[in-house]
């Protein structure tokens, strides 16, 4: 990794053009592989052809496509023209992306064909186009900016597109380090969706702060299974890899094991990025079934080798050259946490927000503490908030260059992020150890108090659950004073339930089911022997479809509880 200079997103895309010109920078597999020098070159043009449109510095930019190095040629174009990034998740809904462009102000709707249906621009000032070929694109059926022609130099006019464009002629704009780059929308879990405003300094410092976990080579081969509008896989997942000079891989479908498998086999990632449920489910549905039914695995003496030979599959698994496996996003379950650690899987943790660009402590794959998320990054200062005297556990708070601006026009809700003497309120719970290893324990939202004052953290109950053969996922709530896990089962399990009620009724008749009734009973059992008196669950109630969940997988919490009674059936306590 070359030495940065200036924290600008503008300058990176020439420096690595600089330093690794015709090296591999982008693939789509099974499709098109851009060097660094493309990249450069591609950039010009768009931002050139972004300027002829009438973009100015300041002017905000939907992005909404999926991932493919289009997406992350078009990022640069417009940081290079001086425009504001404005990244949307391939999951929001038409409607949440047509408020995002209102909020914004946007001038310009970057997208692909794919999602173009999700966009209705609101007149012809905003200028919708082709992501791949920057050419205008039609919304709902009527063709956008009507009439509308670019400037295409020389006093030429029409629709021009990236292939007609000189890159010579195009001359980037230098952004201060504290200009805002991008304005992230997050779904998040708490309801409304906030503007994130983060700043070059703060994306760049954060992907430089990182070589205390891992330090990539040009030789790193990295497999995105992440979506990019995600500052998670964006600023470690693209821009860490571009500094170094490393090669990024693209599927043109989503990760199932169907599309995933092949594409290890054929990349052979040495870097991987992804989110807890990815490694969990492989582990639950694939790994501990094979090791359960080995009668030597219940043999202490012969178990630790049985799962470091399970753990030397699972690497080949992944292509057999990984060396680093990056989990962040959400909590990991801690049996699988724990047989990654004793099988040598090179798993990493990362702990951090959106608002902190996101990393604000991780640790390597040599590092790793069971439950831990590591220790700070350099140049993260982290502290808990009236810490409770016995157990240490406080409100985390983060200071650094990597913290976020502020939500975009809502200075009310920024002021209420930041404590008075500027730190910023993560709201997630947690302790450090002597060693400054950081622990968290929960959001301070979903923290239960408990009858006598004792703190119940619903993850970890639900963590416990998800351990279950027959549990896909869980929802820990308090009803009435006491605790109720709302458990949405594996999909084979719901087939064997339904063919045991007899004249194939209606799944919401199966509430008088005695297989559905012993089933949740004895999960419910199991699991409270596992937890402490004041955190005992009293209802185990069935829910009938997958939870609604945000781009990294956490369940949205907001959106369930005694309202969501139309989803459930089958109360057992």
């Amino acid at each position: 990794m070359y030495k940065v200079e200036r924290y600008s997103l503008s300058s990176i895309v020439e420096l690595s053009a600089k330093h690794y010109g015709d090296r591999p920078a982008l693939s789509m597999i099974g499709g098109k592989t851009f060097s660094y020098s493309d990249v450069e070159t591609l950039s010009r043009r768009y931002g050139l052809l972004l300027q002829h449109y009438g973009l100015k510095r300041g002017d905000k930019v939907l992005l909404l496509a999926e991932n493919s190095p289009y997406w992350g040629i078009a990022y640069f174009a417009i940081v290079q023209s001086g425009g504001i990034v404005v990244p949307i998740l391939t999951d929001f809904t038409a409607s949440q992306v047509k408020n995002i462009l209102n909020h914004s102000e946007a001038k310009f709707v970057l997208c692909s064909e794919k999602y173009r249906s999700r966009v209705e621009v609101p007149d012809s000032s905003v200028v919708l186009l082709d992501i791949r070929t920057g050419r205008p694109l039609e919304s709902n059926g009527l063709q956008t900016n009507p009439g509308l022609q670019a400037s295409v130099g020389n006093g030429k006019t029409g629709s021009p597109g990236l292939d007609t464009l000189d890159a010579s002629e195009f001359i980037p704009v230098q952004p201060s380090p504290d200009d805002v780059a991008t304005i992230i929308y997050t779904s998040g879990t708490t309801g409304q969706p906030k503007g994130v405003m983060l700043s070059h300094r703060n994306i760049l410092s954060n992907a430089i702060a990182t070589r205390s976990i891992i330090v990539l080579r040009r030789s790193d081969r990295l497999l995105s299974i992440l979506p990019l509008a995600h500052t998670y896989e964006f600023t470690i997942g693209f821009i860490i890899p571009f500094l170094a000079g490393s090669h990024i891989y693209y599927l043109d479908k989503p990760p199932t094991a169907t599309a995933l498998l092949p594409a290890l086999s054929f990349v052979k990632p040495t870097i991987m990025l992804s989110v807890p449920l990815v490694i969990e489910k492989i582990y639950l549905a694939s790994i501990r079934p094979s090791l359960e039914s080995i009668k030597a695995y219940q043999n202490p003496i012969f178990r630790p080798l049985l799962i470091r030979v399970a753990g030397s599959k699972l690497k080949k698994t992944f292509g057999g050259k990984l060396r680093f496996f990056g989990i962040g996003g959400a909590a990991l379950a801690p049996e699988c946490e724990a047989f990654l650690k004793k099988a040598g899987f090179p798993y990493a943790i990362g702990y951090g927000l959106t608002e902190t660009s996101p990393l604000l402590a991780g640790s390597s794959p040599k590092k790793t503490k069971l439950r831990s998320t590591g220790k700070a990054l350099k140049g993260v200062s982290l502290r808990i908030n009236s810490p409770n005297p016995i157990s240490g556990e406080g409100e985390l708070e983060a200071r650094g260059e990597n913290v976020f601006i502020g939500y975009y026009k809502d200075p009310d809700r920024t002021k209420e992020a930041f404590t008075e003497d500027g730190w910023f309120k993560t709201g997630d719970l947690g302790y450090m150890d002597s060693k400054g290893r950081l622990y968290i324990r929960g959001r301070c939202k979903t923290m239960i108090l408990g009858a006598s004052g004792e703190n119940i953290y619903p993850e970890e109950i639900e963590a416990l659950l998800n351990e279950s053969p027959y549990i896909e996922e869980s929802l820990v709530l308090e009803e009435d004073g006491a605790l109720t896990a709302m458990v949405y089962l594996k999909s084979e399990i719901l087939s064997d339930l339904e063919s045991k009620v007899r004249d194939r009724i209606e799944f919401a008749e199966m509430r008088s089911s005695e297989a559905v009734h012993a089933l949740l009973e004895s999960i419910r059992k199991e699991t409270n022997e596992k937890l402490a008196g004041f955190s005992k669950i009293r209802t185990l109630r069935l829910h009938r479809e997958p939870f609604e969940k945000t781009p990294t997988q956490k369940i949205k919490r907001f959106l369930y509880g005694k309202q969501d009674s139309r989803n459930a059936t089958n109360d057992h306590s």
